[in-house]
């Protein structure tokens, strides 16, 4: 950087009589000292950003009232609100339930997987924060691999460059693609619309699917534990290890059953048939939903009991003939599927339990803890049988069943139990299931809103973070959590910088100085320079803190070349997102690195190509849409 400046002072010509002032020279040394900063990452990229905006009052370039003006900036509040809505869609499950999709329409066929793959992060990035995108489908993909028996290596940098290329795709996709806009719009250009980055990011995924597809056989084909960790238990793991698929029924309560209309504790199948209901699957407006068994439920004709077989070997056939049943085929899948109702967790009898010498049903565990015990396991071997008749042991472990609201408050309780472990599933669990649709609708008016220009963009977030609020998809505490202040402070401490160079006559210099580097070599020439800059700058600096230094040069180039300011400005917010060539050019890339297995020069080597590619295809679109 030190390098760029001194070129920047020496190879200006002097024809607009731009003098290198005393304040210049302090505004230089200070981005010199921002970027040094960001490229060692101490301190903070955010408390940098903090420090510039205290300090630049100082060179007298800009005063305080100019510093702090980014927090009333409309595109600030914008990106804080963009950050709600994606987690709107994150707590609802709508993300999840588009990997969900995913899985099931890829099927095992690798290419498929791929392309399916790529396309469903860079769609979805394309509204919410890739960050979050990327974080979301990396257990869907774990799963996904785990499925197909890929490895994680082959689907995680896949992740990571299609949500880098979901950046250019819409308008607020990304952050550096507001900072340009409002660039454009300070400068009294008309900003771009909702779509207008769009044509350039379709090809370039198109692109990054084939380049991707040529490229896996170099990507980590073996799985390796992280970091010497063990890997964390999961709902399939219990249900393997207690054989819970080989003990576990559906039966439908036909029309003439003689259980409809009588309630559990009327019945008591555990004692006279054996069977224990864990869940009942009921039809809703919505589909079906899962309740939890409780003595007073009441059975209806077409509900589903989920049944847990207690002593060895009952007739089923029996039981089904008796009730009026009907068999309903379950996969041993089953559990992973209900994963948001169902919950389970692996418990220990301590020696000073109650429970011990006694059984279950004797310390009526199931009523006191709203949980049932499907699996006993004494030292290694699993206990069959009735084990609501077993007497409970010292150092017995128990695997539960119920609610994960249940299992929650599980160690809060006097259960006679201590809690050993919980399956990974519980981190995925939704805080606000059933509220997809209202998420839904509210993602497709905010677009809606945006792409008509009825209200201005940043109105339009905000009345969709209101009616998130309002429908119960997050609240106002999860609000405030979801909005990653360290960018907001980031963007607001370095906007300063724009000012005061161009009240400087830095950003004049700067853009002489790129016009004087291509020596008149053509459009083409100067846009490739200035791509290859972006890129270059946000491997060592936020992409966000480069597009606030480099929009208003390249609105200035454009000045110079007495052409259109929006070519150039696009190069720079598509060079912004062209961040493949390290782990740590994005939080993004950091993200995948211990779950793929990936090493620095895996992304040198896969990305730095792609990255060279991207700008080639940028610059011979951009003029081509966006006419000089």
């Amino acid at each position: 950087m030190e390098a760029a400046v001194c070129i920047l002072l020496r190879s200006v010509p002097l024809t607009r009589g731009t003098l290198v002032n005393t304040q210049l020279l302090l505004v230089l040394f200070l981005l010199v000292g921002a970027v040094v900063m960001f490229a060692m990452n101490r301190p903070r990229m955010d408390v940098v950003a903090l420090v510039m905006m205290v300090l630049l009052p100082f060179t007298g370039a800009i005063n305080m009232g100019e510093a702090l003006a980014g927090f009333s900036d409309s595109n600030i509040v914008l990106i804080a609100a963009l950050f709600v809505i994606g987690e709107g869609l994150v707590r609802t499950g709508v993300a999840r339930g588009v990997g969900d999709l995913l899985i099931k329409k890829a099927g095992k066929t690798e290419t498929r997987l791929i392309a399916f793959l790529m396309v469903a992060v860079c769609g979805l990035g394309a509204f919410m924060s890739s960050t979050a995108v990327t974080a979301i489908f990396i257990p869907i993909a774990l799963r996904m691999a785990s499925t197909t028996g890929r490895s994680p290596g082959q689907l995680m940098m896949p992740i990571s460059i299609a949500a880098l290329i979901s950046g250019m795709m819409t308008l607020v996709a990304t952050a550096p693609n507001l900072v340009v806009n409002s660039e454009l719009v300070r400068q009294g250009y008309d900003g771009f619309g909702f779509f207008t980055i769009t044509p350039f990011g379709i090809p370039i995924l198109i692109l990054a699917i084939i380049y991707v597809l040529f490229v896996r056989r170099w990507l980590p084909k073996q799985q390796e534990e992280v970091g010497g960790m063990k890997r964390r238990t999961t709902l399939a793991d219990w249900v393997k290890e207690y054989k819970l698929a080989e003990r576990e029924y559906r039966l439908r309560i036909a029309g003439g059953s003689s259980l409809i209309g009588k309630t559990l504790s009327e019945l008591k199948l555990r004692s006279t048939a054996g069977a224990n209901i864990i869940a009942i699957e009921r039809e809703q407006r919505f589909g079906r939903r899962l309740i939890q068994p409780t003595p007073g439920t009441l059975l209806e004709s077409g509900d589903i009991l989920l049944i847990d077989l207690l002593a060895r070997g009952p007739d089923i056939d029996g039981l089904i003939e008796q009730y009026g049943l009907e068999a309903l085929p379950l996969a041993g899948v089953y559990f992973n599927d209900r994963s948001q109702e169902i919950g389970m967790t692996e418990v220990i009898v301590p020696a000073e339990s109650p429970l011990v010498g006694k059984t279950l049903a004797e310390n009526n565990f199931r009523t006191r803890t709203g949980l049932t015990v499907i699996g006993v396991r004494r030292g290694t071997e699993a206990i069959a049988g009735d084990l609501a008749g077993e007497q409970m042991r010292i150092g017995d472990t128990l695997l539960l069943v119920g609610p994960w609201t249940k299992i929650e408050r599980l160690p809060m309780i006097d259960s006679g139990v201590a809690v050993l472990q919980v399956p990974v599933d519980i981190y995925e669990v939704l805080p606000a299931p059933g509220k997809a649709p209202h998420a839904i609708f509210c993602l497709l008016l905010v677009i809606g809103l945006m792409v008509t220009g009825v209200v201005p963009n940043v109105q339009a977030a905000l009345i969709g973070c209101l009616l998130m609020g309002l429908f119960g998809c997050l609240g106002m505490n999860d609000a405030y959590r979801s909005i990653n202040w360290k960018t907001i402070v980031l963007i607001v401490g370095m906007l300063p910088f724009s000012i005061a160079l161009q009240r400087t006559g830095g950003v004049d210099m700067a853009a002489d100085a790129l016009l004087a580097l291509t020596g008149g070599a053509g459009t083409h020439v100067v846009l490739t320079t200035l791509f290859a800059l972006t890129a270059l700058l946000s491997m060592f600096m936020s992409n966000t803190a480069t597009a606030v230094l480099l929009a208003p040069v390249a609105i200035a180039i454009a000045k110079d070349m007495e052409a259109s300011p929006y070519p150039f400005a696009m190069i720079v917010a598509l060079a912004a997102s062209t961040a493949f060539v390290t782990p740590v050019s994005s939080p993004v890339n950091t993200l995948v690195v211990a779950p793929g297995n990936y090493k620095f020069g895996d992304f040198v080597r896969i990305g730095g190509p792609f990255a060279v590619l991207t700008m080639i295809v940028c610059v011979f679109l951009v003029p081509i849409l966006l006419p000089l």
